[in-house]
């Protein structure tokens, strides 16, 4: 087993809107902010148990680390549960599961008065401010967003690993075909060289994350994230104006996603053997010998 290279990701306590555009947004450069929540309400209220009083007893889907198989789509939740008793998890013990793209907007609108959109730049979509939630020990797969969109990422409550990789990268990460994630197979945090060669060629960028950060994923980076205490968060998105990008966007969600759905439907297991193994046995030979 290895342990895949990184480097830090630049953390600043405050930066001005002109600096945040030079230096991180034209250039594409993720950036860790510390203070860009100071002014929200949310930094003092939001805790596990301030959600809790807020939830009432809507249900929500729950997902795991648990490789998809055969027809399932990978969107499709293991299980439901009362946000209330989810909650009482994360603050009691380690747990697998998690609440995934949680939209603030349709399930909990009153949060809303408690986050403020920072003017640094960013033309925020702001129809989707979504929230994720995870115990302790989850993981979130190494993917980059199919809408390619920039992400300012906040998290709350507790401690989060990220680690990125810009898109250039993508050809060391073992990217499962017409799919936006890597190998489910893979384990990040001892991934196994000789099984998986180019992965050593990889070099990440490497933060973790505390209680009112903000970090700055430029569009299309891969993002892999491990909770390292029960906590939930943020992300604000701003759509892609490029015209490469738009159209990469609109391929990805109205060509990609349903050609593989309707795939997995058509074969199943037999579809998801056939592209990974393909895949691995071309990455291997292109990099494997170097």
């Amino acid at each position: 087993m290895g342990q895949i290279k990184t480097i830090p990701i630049t953390r600043v306590s405050s930066i001005s809107k002109e600096d945040f555009i030079n230096q991180y947004y034209k250039t594409q450069r993720p950036v860790l902010i510390e203070n860009l929540t100071s002014d929200w309400p949310a930094r003092k209220k939001w805790n596990i148990d301030y959600i809790q009083k807020k939830a009432g007893d809507q249900v929500v889907p729950l997902y795991n680390n648990e490789p998809t198989k055969g027809k399932q789509n990978s969107a499709v939740p293991v299980a439901e549960m009362k946000l209330y008793d989810y909650l009482e998890i994360l603050k009691t013990k380690p747990t697998d599961l998690r609440i995934f793209f949680y939209n603030i907007l349709d399930k909990m609108p009153e949060l809303i008065k408690d986050i403020r959109y920072p003017d640094i730049g960013l033309k925020f979509f702001k129809r989707l401010p979504v929230m994720f939630f995870g115990g302790e020990g989850s993981v979130v797969l190494p993917h980059y967003d199919m809408d390619l969109s920039d992400l300012l990422h906040f998290h709350f409550h507790g401690h989060k690993s990220v680690l990125l990789f810009p898109p250039e990268q993508t050809k060391y990460l073992y990217k499962v075909p017409f799919a936006v994630h890597n190998l489910e197979s893979i384990n990040m945090d001892a991934p196994d060289f000789d099984r998986y060669p180019a992965l050593k060629k990889a070099e990440g960028l490497y933060v973790e994350m505390k209680h009112g950060d903000a970090l700055y994923m430029p569009s299309g980076y891969w993002h892999y994230i491990k909770y390292l205490d029960g906590g939930f968060s943020i992300t604000l998105r701003a759509l892609p104006k490029h015209p490469v990008l738009l159209s990469k966007m609109f391929g990805n969600l109205f060509f990609m996603r349903p050609f593989e759905n309707t795939m997995r439907k058509i074969w199943g297991q037999k579809w998801v053997d056939f592209k990974e193994n393909r895949m691995l046995v071309k990455t291997n030979n292109r990099f494997g010998k170097e």
